[in-house]
């Protein structure tokens, strides 16, 4: 099985400082890949990379959609990143505060649609009919992340868990195959942890959707990946299976501690 996102020998520079050395990683469909490592590792770098926000200094992305041609991601914007079928959620928390949880979902249902400025100054037939589907796609995602008891409330008077939900909420809404999640347990207390990992296996298993998570939740880590990479000063130190990255000695006492309960 070949895998949707295909990454080699990945290097960014930032004038002296090699943040990313030559990394490679690959993601097969219906996979969660976590990538861990300390502060600092280049995991969000990584994100920022493959997601059009830096362009790498070497390297190439490719990316095979489900049966769609496999393309380059080197030289795309991000917005066209996310319209190839790659959606990710943000490290620290990025919405729209003053919306409500329906409008931030809305905004990211837009890539799909096919309305131009011109029709949506003029709003015609079309713009509406296309706008009443935006709505109804829109909510049909809040009922499967559980968030349509919140869906006319402001972004900003949300909890703390459901704002990290609606997040994902609004990269679903892009219609993605692989979903970037950036540390989405941070901050969350017990409870909503486990909430959040519930839901990223409904996503995977009832959506179609694989998973690369970046996380220093090492429950969350073990319990949720099929695979995981391990990064220190931006070069891959190792690679496998939970069992085998938790039975890796060097790991375990430089990033999981000593005793892992996992």
């Amino acid at each position: 099985m070949e895998p949707i996102l295909e990454v080699n020998e990945l290097t960014m520079d930032f004038g002296g400082l090699r943040a990313l050395d030559h990394l490679s990683l690959e993601i097969k469909p219906g996979e969660i890949v976590a990538l861990i490592g300390p502060n600092g590792a280049g995991k969000t770098t990584f994100f920022n990379c493959i997601t059009g926000i830096y362009p790498p200094t070497e390297g190439q992305m490719l990316i095979r959609p489900p049966g769609k041609k496999s393309r380059k991601l080197n030289g795309l914007k991000p917005n066209h990143v996310t319209e190839n079928g790659l959606a990710r959620t943000f490290q620290n928390i990025r919405l729209f505060q003053n919306m409500t949880v329906l409008e931030n979902v809305m905004i990211g249902r837009h890539c799909r649609t096919s309305s131009g400025i011109v029709s949506a100054i003029l709003q015609g037939k079309s713009n509406r009919q296309e706008e009443e589907q935006i709505v109804a796609d829109s909510y049909e995602v809040l009922e499967k992340i559980g968030l349509t008891g919140f869906v006319n409330e402001f972004a900003k008077n949300l909890p703390y868990g459901a704002q990290r939900r609606l997040e994902i909420a609004r990269a679903m809404a892009t219609e993605p195959f692989l979903l970037l999640l950036d540390e989405p347990a941070a901050g969350m207390n017990p409870l909503e942890t486990r909430e959040l990992d519930e839901l990223i296996v409904k996503i995977r298993d009832q959506e179609g959707i694989s998973i690369l998570l970046i996380e220093h939740d090492m429950k969350l880590v073990m319990s949720l990946s099929d695979r995981i990479y391990v990064v220190d000063y931006g070069k891959k130190i190792a690679q496998g299976t939970p069992a085998d990255i938790k039975n890796n000695p060097a790991v375990i006492k430089a990033y999981l501690g000593e005793d892992v309960d996992a």
